[in-house]
């Protein structure tokens, strides 16, 4: 039987089957076997390499390697694992951020990519908003010593404080919105959580790695006290204990073009 939904995402993204091969590092008959044969089901990396270049989740081309890998323990909230942030299509962010309907956290040290991905964001969110979505951001304090201690171990040119400031800046169009609010938190330094209603996006940041070259787990909630809900709590937990940043003076420090 032929795989529809593959021959229907490429439609969609207006992907070629000698264009899909290549971003697969694939040969373009292999590519055409499976469009052929749904049942085919391509070896990981191209899986992922697929789903990337037609910005859809594997599970959508190829279900079959989801039911015949079905999970019944602790980890059958893992919907799917990337070996780096930037290896999620852009596109499951999107859909995650217009899907939500209650709550949306940002709880990313600094969230710059979020802006630098999705321009039109904050008139997203501010639509979102006013529709009735709780939207919650946390981000570090530009001025910490967590801070500069990171910036110490990263050693990039676009440093820790000015990608927040980027994002306090992108915020700072928010500040009036009811249902958004922002507060500053160091401890979340380790670890970034985005949850959309009853999914979440969980990335460990690892040693002097920065966020896109981390891994990161996408988490449906299904069940009491499992990783989504373990996850959530540390969300909350560090929001609880956050500042918000718009009760207080702006951290001094020049913007980028200033």
């Amino acid at each position: 039987m032929a795989n529809v939904a593959l021959r229907s995402a490429m439609l969609n993204a207006k992907v070629t089957n000698q264009s899909l091969a290549d971003r697969c590092g694939v040969d373009v008959k292999t590519v055409e076997r499976w469009l052929q044969d749904e049942a085919r089901v391509p070896h990981l990396r191209h899986q992922w390499a697929a789903a990337e270049a037609l910005g859809v989740e594997t599970g959508v081309l190829w279900p079959d390697a989801i039911r015949n890998t079905v999970k019944t323990g602790p980890d059958k909230e893992v919907l799917t694992v990337y070996p780096y942030r930037s290896a999620c299509p852009k596109s499951i962010w999107r859909n995650l951020i217009n899907a939500a309907r209650n709550e949306i956290v940002f709880a990313g040290y600094t969230n710059y990519f979020l802006w630098l991905e999705h321009p039109n964001l904050a008139k997203v969110l501010k639509r979102k908003a006013q529709q009735g979505c709780k939207i919650r951001f946390l981000v570090g304090d530009p001025d910490s010593e967590v801070t500069r201690r990171r910036e110490e171990v990263e050693n990039v040119p676009l440093t820790v404080s000015t990608r927040i400031r980027i994002t306090l800046a992108e915020i700072e169009q928010l500040r009036d919105v009811p249902g958004i609010e922002a507060r500053y938190g160091d401890e979340h330094i380790a670890m970034s959580v985005f949850r959309f209603d009853s999914e979440m996006l969980v990335t460990p940041h690892l040693a002097n790695l920065v966020g896109h070259d981390s891994p990161m787990l996408h988490l449906r909630r299904y069940q009491d006290d499992g990783l989504f809900d373990r996850f959530a709590y540390h969300a909350s937990e560090l929001w609880s204990n956050g500042r918000d940043v718009w009760q207080q003076p702006q951290p001094t420090g020049q913007m980028l073009g200033d």
